[in-house]
């Protein structure tokens, strides 16, 4: 071959190409940013809306559908989903794949903006944003200061301790979870409202009027000019109670007469605990494609710098820390990678029993490796678990070219070749063999680098970084390996090396290893004289491997289990709860998990945007002891507390596990569609009492389970048109008296603002009477005063208890009632198969469906993807071993091989407790590049032997028991190369061991089978090609020359030989076998 003989000649040529790979390499991986996952771009786009004091129903009336109406137009729209919970909306749009999420950002913020004017005017601004899952925090402290209040702490924590951490490079955003914040309280007292006659707009507009400094514009002298202002700024607070607010026969009516002024905090919607303790809580985040490790470094390097400068008492501790997990998972992916290559070398001298030869081809491992960083850093890639994690389950492949062409450059050796001739010769005859199988197995990790969805994204980065370190590994078997094992001379591959008590073990274990191969050519020919046996038998093990997943044995799920050392409690009071009560049920929850040996400690949230604003839901994440450290995993934990979390009263405590993004989740979700609540309640509880014993589903609710309860102001309507007033006029009055009006905000004297809030004081709304007490501006006006009547709410409207809807969901402009569950104990496939049988017995009325969302819509669509990806390769792989060997038929039966993996798949799957996933799935499809290896070796030399003349049963004999060790090898450094993954000892290894699992059975059955199997089946396909060829000469040929071609068939029983080959190709033909030497 060109290369090899090019290297043989130039071996300085040689190996500056090879170093300069390594040196582009490795300084390549000095530059790559580490981060746990890919950096995947996905389209998805949120809007979040703020309408302070709104019921369910009005966000999703006011707010939620108009603004899905007008986003749902958006060219590349996938779905649009959303949620309305009391005063908060918001809407999640995922547009398809391919989609520029910049460009999708600008036309949803047009089309917000294009229906503003219909939005309610008392509303926060829309914020629209894009949804990234990068976007989320990469770690956490808290800010515990010993007798502070909370508001001072708030105060530090937003004032100093953010904007030290805003200002590192990298860091994309600081949210403080758990604080409070200071406020100027304005609270109305309606009894002296209404006697005085003022009424809470009033009051709101005194304040608003009253504080503020106001430009009056300026005054010129001569050449100068000079700024007026009327400085109208409030310098402390206690002097808001002499604001103006009305004057009544010409007495001011001031603030002190009608309201309390109070210098206070917000109202409290959400609270933050480590183990049980009061903080504030200060979530960083990174920049889109930052470096989470050196962020993390420098954010823990300021904590250490604010620690020291902060006022005595305040302290600065780490809650969670996602760099600290990303170290210990790329670690042991690096820890993984030499004990595979470490392993897979060990073989190689076991077989060639020459520590030259091992360093030769050992070689390789190293340039692959190091050379594949550049094309990490080339594509813009980060080290991360997909890149890592594919170099590491590529150790075995990446040295299976050096291994064959060594080996047989070896074996021109032991004939006696001097090592130019063998370097050459050996590589020439077995380069196109080495070709097809390297180019085998680019042809599957293209469609795997190349899959759609979300799937594909994340293995784009795998497939890329294994494609390009097979083809280095190509590239230095064909110059490395070649042009060293000409020029270093090798006695102990001559036979003349000196053996020591190892190398003598070695020499009997290949002795008995050349016994095997004798006694592999009765079991080659036994087969080819048992025929229908022999594919019987291949046939068997195809219908067991169907028949695991069938009985249940090896389920699907979308992703492994992993031990990520943490774990995540789900917890909601009973909906209308207050947030003092959901407290009380999380601490005493936190309580419980401190007295587990596994726990190291607990970090507690409750309310806020997480949980959409509902104070009776929140959150604990419980951090677990190292893996090594405990006696139960993660996931036997798990099953132990939902037993006892079940035993608290007052609380629905649920696990949930961080899914991909970080973001907390049921695996289990089925929708339920239609147009009415009441019919979707209905259908949802029936739905739940026909699935809610099905074995292993746990955890199961729904999110119109419960209803909050509510008072419902039902306005009069002829009353109110009497004195002037309209419904939209009485609930305009309500909202800033209950919910809570900004009426400006106040600075202290370091310019921090704070805002001031009129409402009603607090002793006054908390019964119906208090309500119907509420003064209310009518369209009449005092003659004496000039002022609006007031009158009190109860006169003019109905009060009435009712309940509502905690929370509305919506996909794609319908209402959804979603219910969640967990499985346990049994695979997902098992639980949803289960499900789907209950679903068929509840009657559905008409106008409403069901759907699955959650880890089965994901696993399907993956299914999906994989199958497309699968079909892919299976092309590629015959496209390439046809061109190679020119011929229609001899395609298949290598390829024959590929079942012949499965049973292995299932077994190895069985066999490590695992599932099939995503994991496992792209072992499946990396194994197809694998197993047709050792097919094409037996093909490759069977081919050249009967070009030769040699009968088609000898040949295949023969070459069988040439290609044996080569074989052996090759899978051997494959299984040795993916064990260390496969024992998954490291951090998360849980999540990588699924796919050695396939990969190693897979190769272990196709390797048995393929050394009996294939030979039979060529044979079939080749009578089948003789029978097709002569059919066709009927009508290609002369009638002479058919004639011709029939005699010889029946004269010899056989097809004519192929012309002969050119003159190269004929020196290029292997040795004969050992059997015809003898």
């Amino acid at each position: 071959m060109f290369l090899s003989d090019l290297s043989i000649k130039r071996p300085v040529l040689a190996t500056m190409m090879i170093a300069a790979l390594v040196v582009l390499g490795a300084f390549a991986l000095r530059r790559l940013a580490i981060d746990m996952w890919p950096n995947v771009d996905l389209p998805f786009v949120a809007i979040q809306t703020y309408y302070t004091g709104a019921s369910p129903e009005a966000v999703e009336r006011e707010v939620t559908k108009k603004i899905e109406e007008a986003v749902n137009s958006t060219e590349g729209v996938k779905t649009v989903q959303s949620i309305s919970s009391e005063g908060y909306s918001i809407v999640f749009i995922e547009f398809r794949l391919g989609i520029d999420v910049m460009d999708a950002l600008a036309d949803v913020r047009a089309k917000v903006e294009a229906i503003r004017k219909d939005l309610p005017t008392d509303i926060d601004p829309p914020v629209v944003m894009r949804f990234d899952v990068q976007d989320l925090p990469i770690m956490s402290f808290s800010v515990r200061g010993q007798g502070w209040e909370m508001r001072d702490l708030t105060r530090l924590a937003e004032e100093t301790v953010s904007r030290r951490i805003e200002n590192i490079p990298g860091v994309g955003g600081v949210n403080v979870i758990g604080g409070l914040r200071r406020e100027i309280h304005v609270l109305l007292l309606p009894d002296r409202m209404n006697a005085l006659g003022v009424s809470p707009d009033m009051v709101v507009a005194a304040v608003q009027r009253e504080n503020a400094d106001v430009p009056a514009g300026r005054v010129e002298k001569g050449p100068r000019e000079d700024l007026v202002r009327v400085k109208g700024r409030i310098v402390d607070p206690r002097d808001f109670a002499g604001v103006v607010v009305a004057t009544r026969n010409g007495a001011p009516i001031r603030l002190a007469d009608v309201a309390r002024i109070e210098d206070a905090q917000e109202e409290e919607r959400d609270v933050a605990f480590v183990d049980g303790e009061r903080t504030v809580a200060v979530e960083v985040r990174k920049i889109s494609g930052g470096n989470t490790v050196q962020i993390a470094d420098e954010v823990n390097k300021a904590i250490v710098e604010l620690n020291r400068t902060l006022p005595a008492g305040v302290e600065l501790e780490t809650i969670t820390d996602n760099s600290t997990w990303i170290r210990h998972s790329v670690d042991d992916v690096k820890k993984t990678l030499v004990e595979g290559g470490l392993l897979t070398i060990f073989i190689v001298f076991l077989f060639l029993n020459s520590w030259r030869s091992t360093v030769i081809t050992g070689l390789t491992l190293p340039v692959s490796v190091i050379s594949a960083f550049l094309a990490v850093y080339a594509f813009g890639f980060t080290l991360n678990m997909m890149t890592l994690m594919a170099l590491s389950l590529a150790i075995g492949i990446l040295i299976d070219d050096a291994i064959v062409v060594r080996e047989n450059i070896v074996r021109h050796l032991e004939r006696g070749e001097d090592h130019f001739g063998a370097a050459r010769n050996g590589t020439s005859e077995i380069g196109f063999a080495v070709l097809a199988t390297s180019l085998s197995i680019l042809a599957v990790f293209i469609p795997v680098a190349f899959m759609g969805g979300i799937v594909g994204r994340m293995f784009y980065q795998f497939g890329i970084t294994v494609a390009f370190a097979v083809a280095v590994s190509l590239f230095a078997s064909f110059t490395l390996d070649p042009m060293l094992s000409s020029r270093w001379y090798d006695p102990d591959a001559e036979g003349r090396g000196h053996k020591g008590p190892l190398g003598r073990v070695l020499v009997r274990f290949n002795d008995g290893f050349a016994r095997l191969g004798v006694r592999y050519r009765d079991v080659v020919r036994w087969a080819l004289a048992h025929r229908g046996r022999t594919l019987g038998i291949a046939l068997a093990s195809l219908v067991l491997a169907l028949a695991l997943p069938a009985a249940g044995i090896v389920g699907g799920k979308f992703m492994p289990d992993s031990d990520d050392e943490e774990t995540n409690v789900d917890l909601e009071t009973p909906v209308g709860s207050s947030l003092t009560y959901t407290q009380g049920r999380a601490l005493e929850i936190v309580r419980y998990l401190k007295t587990l040996p596994e726990v190291m400690y607990c970090y507690t949230t409750i309310g806020g945007a997480a949980q959409n604003n509902s104070v009776s839901a929140g959150n604990i994440y419980v951090k677990l002891t190292p893996k090594g450290e405990r006696r139960r995993s993660q996931q036997e934990l798990e099953r132990d507390l939902r037993v006892q979390l079940q035993k608290f009263r007052g609380v629905k405590a649920r696990i949930l596990q961080a899914g991909f993004g970080g973001r907390t989740s049921a695996p289990i979700e089925l929708m339920v569609q239609g147009p009415d609540l009441g019919e979707l309640r209905r259908v949802s509880g029936e739905i739940m009492a026909a699935i809610r014993d099905v074995p292993g589903l746990v955890e199961v609710q729904s999110t119109l389970e419960e209803q909050k309860p509510e008072w419902v102001v039902d306005v009069d309507r002829k009353l109110a048109a009497d004195v002037g007033l309209s419904v939209g006029a009485v609930s305009a009055s309500l909202r800033p008296v209950l919910a809570g009006q900004k009426a400006g905000d106040w600075e202290d004297a370091e310019g921090i603002a704070s805002d001031v809030r009129v409402r009603l004081a607090p002793e006054y709304r908390m019964s119906r009477d208090d309500l119907a007490r509420v003064p209310v501006a009518t369209g009449q006006v005092d003659r004496r005063t000039g002022q609006p009547v007031m009158v009190p709410l109860g006169q003019v409207a109905n009060l009435r208890y009712g309940a509502a809807p905690n929370q509305i969901d919506r996909r794609n402009l319908e209402r959804i009632a979603t219910i969640e569950g967990s499985y346990q104990g049994r695979p997902l496939t098992a639980v949803i198969g289960d499900v789907e049988k209950r679903l068929k017995t509840v009657p559905m009325p008409p106008g409403y469906r069901t759907s699955f969302g959650g880890e089965q819509e994901m696993f399907a669509e993956t299914v999906g993807y994989m199958v497309e990806a699968l079909l892919l390769a299976i092309i590629f792989i015959y496209l390439i071993l046809a061109s190679q060997f020119g011929s229609f038929t001899q395609p298949l039966a290598i390829m024959f091989a590929l079942p012949l993996a499965l049973l292995g798949v299932m077994l190895g799957l069985a066999l490590g407790r695992s599932s099939l996933n995503m994991m496992s799935m792209v072992g499946v499809i990396m194994l197809m590049g694998l197993v047709v290896k050792n097919a094409i070796l037996l093909v490759d030399f069977a081919n050249k032997a009967r070009d030769r003349g040699t009968d088609r049963t000898q040949a295949l004999v023969d070459a069988g028991q040439l290609r044996l060790r080569p074989i052996v090898m090759t899978t051997l450094a494959m299984i040795f190369g993916m064990l260390p993954t496969a024992l998954a000892l490291g951090s998360g290894a849980e999540f990588r061991a699924p796919m050695a699992y396939a990969v190693i059975g897979g190769l272990i059955t196709s390797t048995l089978l393929t050394l009996i199997v294939v030979p039979v089946v060529y044979t079939y396909f080749d009578d089948f090609g003789d029978w097709f060829g002569s059919w066709a000469m009927r009508f290609t040929k002369r009638p002479d020359e058919y004639e011709e071609y029939l005699e010889y068939r029946r004269t010899h029983g056989h097809a004519p030989p192929k012309e002969k080959k050119s003159k190269r190709h004929a020196a290029e033909q292997p040795a004969q076998p050992p059997a015809e030497q003898a």
